[in-house]
């Protein structure tokens, strides 16, 4: 008896997702995809990949050393 009862959602909905919940899971499924390409990227070229890491470390520290040293006042009391 058990076995001929058909209770619950076992298939696909017949409507698709429509409005933001269309775009969400379009976003979702995009960015997926670029993860993927930039970890395949990443595993069949690590040197570059590491380079380029290592780059934008060196970028990134570099504007922020500029604008900390910017917002330093030059005018020092002990002068």
């Amino acid at each position: 008896m058990a076995n001929e009862l058909n209770a619950g959602f076992t298939g696909r909905p017949s409507n698709g997702p429509e409005g933001i919940r269309k775009a969400a899971s379009n976003t979702a499924s995009a960015v997926k995809r670029e993860v993927q390409a930039v970890a395949t990227g990443a595993a069949d070229h690590p040197h570059t990949a590491s380079s380029l890491v290592v780059g934008i470390g060196m970028l990134a520290f570099s504007i922020g050393y500029l604008l900390g040293r910017q917002s330093v006042e030059t005018n020092r009391f002990w002068r």
